[in-house]
């Protein structure tokens, strides 16, 4: 049997794997327990300096910190002070890797039992164009409500800084912060109180009473916050409505006997000429109404299999005779053969599906505005951070599961084998053997209530019970969310509607009559001409000044009316203003208007 296992190129020597493993498990740890939490801190702080922000996240993470120096401290005075605990170094660091792992397998089973079932489900749903149009309705809904919430609070905020920057003057020592703050803030908002500022006017300590520099720490980090949530519902909503009109398209051209795919409103985004080369609009109403809601199925059918397969694996993993576990089966099928690509790709497949459940799982969880990821960039730094450590944690127990389900982890398989790299920098868990002989091979089995749970939507109808509005079929509560938020696509498409088609009239306007309103122009600035001349030769020099102004408010007047909409009428000229054209009355300009009825109405 020697003789037929040969040598994989990709094969890794002795003495490597373990290096490897040693260094991602300890910086993962240090990142998840150390770094993370500090810079959580800092990213939230509202310090104006890098001294203050690593000040305030230093006494924030000091009770953090605090916790688990002293459940440590606790521990080792125990294991000094009883006789009968005899443990070296080694012993000591298993039990850190255990508590770790412990509480990483916890969380790891929870985020696993939601994804096992979400997944499949939500592919399935993906084919069902009425569910996801519904779906779009109820967040268009809760959408509205979230960024009418985020207007009011950036607004009151807003409020807050123009008093605060009114109140301290360019003078004040800490001016300098307020400066800082209205760079934070948006663009209007900057505009509307650079105008209202007189920074003219000293302040006097003893009349005003100013804010301290610690209230505007706190003011500038709910600054930071309200700009950053009202973005983020600008940008979700703007995303929203264009799904919206992509449902409702799809819908639209599902019944077209063309069988080409016509969009209601065109693409705001340039799109690749190669993809509009391939992707023509035949291709895209064959992918759309008909192919896609088949991929969809065949997918979710294909995951559910998947899922089905990793339940039954993690409660029948423990019995190593027979083997139950389907995993540990095809991976020992290959074993006898000494088929290396094929240990490989199941356990890629493997590891690759078991990462997707948790992983994906983490990008659903929402915890009110405190932890959210959401998508195009609109993440802040503190939910990103959070979601770091995350996975920090969840990848170590991630990989002892899998050692578990493949029973290549010695522990759980009860045999001499040769213990894998990363289970000999995990170190020998018989040192807990109510943790190795107990929580690790049992606990998983948990996965099955949580997915009977996820499958029947417990956690949704409690939410909702609860009063935070979740998307039920059966609920009258859902029903008005999606009737409201129906309301609002409508409304919003009417509006883009009469924007593009005002676009169009004014385009069609400058295509018709643009070499009209060129010629207009150039007699325009012919007359100038001509009554500028005459002015300077009547006129003071002072007036004149008066006179260029008049002529260049005149051009702006004409720019007006050339980038209005259309009207119903045939003009070759553009006469002065009617309320400077009074009969025989001087013109602050220097000019006498005609007389003649025939001039006054000619471009009538």
């Amino acid at each position: 049997s020697k003789e037929k296992c040969f040598k994989p190129w990709s094969y890794i020597p002795n003495g490597i794997m373990p290096i490897f493993w040693r260094v991602v498990y300890w910086t993962s740890q240090f990142l998840t327990w150390i770094l993370l939490p500090f810079m959580q801190s800092y990213a939230r702080s509202g310090g104006f300096s890098i001294t203050g922000k690593i000040k305030t996240a230093l006494i924030e993470n000091a009770i953090y910190y605090g916790t688990y120096l002293l459940i440590f401290g606790a521990f080792l005075i125990y294991v000094a002070v009883n006789p009968n605990f005899n443990l070296q170094w080694n012993q000591l660091q298993t039990i850190g890797i255990a508590a770790a792992n412990t509480w990483g397998l916890f969380l790891l089973v929870l985020l696993l039992g939601y994804g096992l079932v979400e997944i499949p489900r939500s592919h399935w749903n993906g084919a069902k164009r009425g569910y996801l149009l519904m779906k779009t309705y109820f967040k268009a809904a809760k959408l509205m409500t979230e960024k009418a919430d985020a207007e009011e609070n950036l607004e009151d905020i807003m409020e807050e800084v123009r008093k605060v920057s009114e109140s301290i003057k360019y003078n004040h020592p800490l001016r300098k912060c307020v400066d800082t703050i209205l760079k934070k803030c948006p663009t209007e908002y900057q505009e509307r109180m650079g105008r209202n500022m007189d920074d003219y006017e000293d302040f006097d300590e003893r009349q005003n009473s100013y804010p301290s520099e610690k209230s505007l720490v706190k003011l500038h980090k709910q600054v930071i916050y309200s700009v950053q949530r009202h973005r983020r519902t600008q940008v979700q909503w703007q995303i929203l409505l264009e799904q919206a009109f992509y449902l409702e398209d799809v819908a639209k051209n599902e019944t077209s006997a063309t069988r080409q795919f016509v969009h209601t409103f065109r693409s705001q985004e340039a799109e690749n000429k190669i993809i509009q080369y391939f992707y023509t609009p035949t291709v895209e109403w064959y992918w759309e109404c008909l192919l896609r809601p088949w991929f969809y199925r065949v997918l979710a059918v294909v995951l559910a299999t998947f899922s089905v397969i990793v339940v039954w694996s993690e409660c029948t993993f423990f019995s190593t005779s027979p083997v139950l576990s389907l995993f540990a089966v095809f991976i020992q099928l290959a074993e006898k053969t000494y088929n290396y690509i094929y240990i490989e790709m199941a356990c890629f497949l493997t590891i690759f599906f078991l990462s997707i459940c948790v992983y994906s799982t983490v990008f659903r969880i929402r915890v009110f505005n405190y932890y959210y990821l959401a998508s195009h960039h609109q993440t802040d730094a503190y939910s990103l951070l959070f979601s770091g450590m995350l996975f920090c944690r969840l990848t170590p127990p991630l990989c002892l599961n899998f050692l578990g389900l493949t029973h290549m982890d010695a522990t759980i398989s009860h045999t001499d084998a040769q213990p894998t790299a990363y289970t000999s920098i995990m170190g020998s868990m018989k040192v807990l053997s109510f943790i190795a002989d107990g929580f690790y091979i049992y606990y998983p089995m948990l996965v099955v209530i949580l997915c009977i749970a996820t499958y029947f939507s417990l956690g949704t109808r409690c939410l909702n019970l609860l009063g935070f509005q979740q998307f039920m079929g059966d609920s009258e509560m859902t029903s008005d969310l999606i009737d409201e938020g129906k309301e609002l696509i409508r409304r919003e498409k009417r509006k883009r509607q009469r924007q593009e088609e005002g676009e169009n009239r004014r385009r069609e306007w400058k295509e018709r009559y643009g070499n009209r309103d060129d010629s207009t122009r150039n007699r325009v600035v012919h007359t100038d001409q001509k009554e500028s001349s005459f002015s300077e030769t009547n006129t003071s020099r002072p007036l004149s000044k008066y006179t260029r102004t008049n002529g260049r408010t005149e051009r702006d007047r004409i720019e007006l009316l050339q980038d209005a909409e259309p009207l119903d009428f045939n003009a070759d000229s553009i006469n002065d203003d009617p309320l400077e054209s009074d009969s025989g009355r001087y013109q602050p300009g220097g000019r006498y208007l005609s007389m003649s009825r025939s001039q006054m109405f000619d471009d009538v």
